[in-house]
């Protein structure tokens, strides 16, 4: 297979950590981004770059688009938008700034990444953005997750729209909803829970579709779960 170049964020841990040294293993220039660049560096893994990126920071991504324009010779194959806040919070103590950092990173960063790599595509890439089956219209929904479930709504309805928008030119989005995962994200949110799934398991699968995905799928919602609410 071609060495592709493909973006990561939420790379310090979980299914993040996990996707980055599944693209290494195979050859694919990555550009690993997270709060927290340390787990990826110490890896010291061929081919793949990290740095702090913070997503509600404007000067992070203008630091992506340097990078690409610089090393990558203006060329992006796939993004996945991995990065996310989970708030497990009842609505009516939740506050302004909670339920509006939760969007900062869940859709504002989102949307944001793409519009950074949008020049740098083709139609033969792909946006692959991770949402959860608490964003489904019609799935099983939990109190506490209004910030978080909401949120996650807005990005499958955003990859529709792009899908739309694009789809004479590319990229290709798609966006997966995930079920329970086993991450730590997941253990702070609902401590003890076991998931059926770990994440390393989840990011074989998201590995695979990031890679293939684009050829059958464009503006789909796959919901990713092996439980059906």
């Amino acid at each position: 297979m071609k060495s592709k170049h493909i973006i990561v964020t939420g790379t310090s841990r979980g299914i993040g950590y996990e996707l980055v040294q599944l693209f290494a293993a195979q050859g694919h220039r990555v550009l690993a981004l997270s709060r927290n660049h340390q787990p990826i560096s110490k890896l010291q893994l061929q081919n793949v770059t990290t740095f702090s990126f913070d997503l509600s920071d404007p000067e992070s991504y203008s630091e992506v688009d340097a990078f690409i324009r610089k090393e990558w010779k203006q060329q992006v194959d796939v993004l996945i938008n991995n990065a996310g806040a989970l708030l497990n919070k009842p609505f009516k103590e939740t506050t302004y700034q909670e339920f509006q950092q939760v969007y900062q990173t869940n859709v504002f960063g989102v949307s944001e990444m793409i519009r950074t790599i949008l020049p740098f595509t083709n139609k033969e890439s792909h946006v692959v953005s991770i949402s959860s089956m608490g964003g489904v219209q019609g799935s099983m929904k939990f109190p506490g997750l209004s910030a978080y479930s909401s949120s996650k709504g807005a990005v499958i309805t955003l990859t529709e729209l792009l899908a739309e928008e694009y789809k004479e030119t590319g990229p290709r989005f798609n966006v997966l909803a995930l079920g329970a995962v086993q991450t730590e994200m997941l253990e702070e949110a609902f401590p003890g829970y076991q998931a059926p799934i770990t994440a390393l398991d989840m990011a074989k699968y998201i590995f695979d579709f990031s890679l293939n995905g684009q050829k059958y799928y464009n503006g789909k919602l796959l919901q990713v779960s092996n439980s059906t609410p």
